[in-house]
């Protein structure tokens, strides 16, 4: 009873060998392409044992079995020269946007003009209360009319001065003649010592004299000066009543639309407290599309190139490129773009989403359906072409190989989308290139592409 199990172990094990190391022989033996060993071996004669030696049975499948040839759907693709245009998601931007304010604090008494209205230049936004304005200006006319009403009585003291300086120094001249006579009668014993002193007093009252006539002239020139001082303080007082006066009304500073309300009749306008802002005002004509540039095609794109752009109502708009930051964005290492667009009929609002189109150098491209493009193991962006195999050159039949392109996508249209990097003549796989790599045997059935 012990042996039957042992049999039965040689018999799986066995078995098992046969299938698993085995399974190419067996799979021959079953089908019947295997060689009769038993009656090679049995030949009369046959007793080298290379004689005997035969091709094994995975050999000879492996030498009958076909090539594994894919059939995919290809196009024949020529490449065509195209306006190579940067794309570039933005939107649209008011050319200039100010909130006025006013620079004097005051209650409105003007009418508010209600958001949306259009406005020109110099129109009236927003009307202060003028309180003691005037009064103040008239305050600093007086003053200025009473500094300049001073100035013939000043000039008048300079030559008055002058003249008394003048017979200041006559008298010191004669008085120095009496002295030097007395001196010399003195001398000669015709004078008393008393007329010498009294000479040499009146010599040194008349230097006095002089000195004093002297200061008499820089003090009326000193008053004149004084007098043109107060002249310009009062006229500096009068511009600043004046100037007060004007910042009684704002004005609109361009031509432009009020994107809110003026200031409200009554509302009390501070510059000192935060409460200034009269009125919120855009310019949209010219109006602006600002988009930002990759890094890697911002050499692309050139100050005053051509321009054009959609936005989501359909609308399409032509410009120039009007400015290229020289500083990327910190964020997004993009750069900012900014093309200007005529808006003569304020059609275009601000803030609306625009489609971006920027004229660059133009590049061959190929045309081709989005969905023939595909991904290689390193997940580079690209299609598969068929190539013909170099290797079957005498083959009857031109055999055809898969091969991966990297191509560079420039333009998405309706019709498929632009590529560069393929060269001239190419041969697209547009169905199947999902199931080929490099290398693999394609039968390819043609179709007319759609350029």
């Amino acid at each position: 009873m012990r042996i039957v199990p042992i049999i039965v172990a040689v018999l799986v094990t066995a078995t098992l060998y046969m299938l698993v190391i085995e399974r190419d022989t067996l799979m021959a033996l079953v089908s019947g392409e295997a060689v009769d060993v038993a009656a090679e071996l049995a030949t009369p004669g046959n007793d080298d044992p290379a004689q005997t030696e035969m091709p094994t049975p995975i050999a000879e499948k492996q030498a009958q079995e076909p090539v594994r040839v894919v059939r995919v759907v290809a196009m024949h693709s020529t490449a065509r020269q195209i306006d190579s245009a940067v794309v570039l998601r933005g939107q649209t931007e008011a050319t200039r946007q100010v909130s006025v304010t006013a620079e004097t604090s005051g209650t409105v008494i003007s009418e508010p003009i209600r958001k949306g209205a259009f406005v020109s230049t110099g129109d009236e936004l927003c009307r202060i209360d003028p309180g003691t304005r005037a009064s103040s200006l008239a305050e600093a006319e007086a003053r200025l009319a009473e500094a300049r009403a001073q100035v013939p009585a000043t000039q008048a003291q300079v030559p008055q001065a002058r003249a008394a300086l003048a017979q200041a120094e006559a008298q010191l001249e004669e008085a120095r003649l009496n002295d030097n006579a007395s001196r010399k009668l003195s001398e000669g014993g015709f004078a008393s010592e008393t007329r010498v002193a009294s000479t040499q007093a009146s010599v040194r009252s008349a230097e006095a004299a002089v000195e004093s006539a002297k200061a008499g002239v820089e003090s009326a020139r000193s008053g004149i000066t004084a007098v043109e001082a107060a002249i310009q303080s009062a006229e500096a007082a009068v511009a600043s009543a004046r100037q007060e006066i004007d910042k009684l009304t704002v004005t609109a500073p361009f031509d432009g639309i009020l994107e809110s309300d003026t200031a409200e009749l009554g509302s009390y306008l501070n510059p000192q407290g935060g409460n200034a802002t009269c009125a919120t005002i855009l310019q949209l004509d010219p109006i602006r599309l600002v988009g930002y540039v990759p890094e890697a095609q911002v050499n692309r794109v050139e100050i005053g190139a051509m321009a054009g752009a959609r936005l989501t109502t359909g609308e399409e708009l032509r410009g120039r490129v009007s400015f290229l930051s020289r500083s990327a964005d910190p964020a997004t290492r993009t750069f900012r773009v900014e093309v200007i667009v005529d808006n003569g009929g304020l059609q275009i609002r601000d803030g609306q989403t625009a489609e971006i189109l920027i004229a660059a150098e133009g590049a061959p491209a190929h045309l081709i359906p989005q969905s023939a493009l595909t991904l290689n193991d390193e997940g580079d962006l690209g299609v598969r072409l068929v190539v013909a195999d170099m290797g079957d050159e005498g083959a009857g039949d031109e055999a055809y190989l898969a091969e991966f392109a990297p191509v560079t996508m420039i333009r998405d249209t309706a019709n498929g989308v632009w590529v560069a990097g393929l060269p001239e003549d190419a041969d697209v796989i547009l169905i199947g290139q999902e199931y080929v790599t490099d290398g693999t045997a394609v039968e390819p059935e043609w179709q007319e592409a759609t350029q």
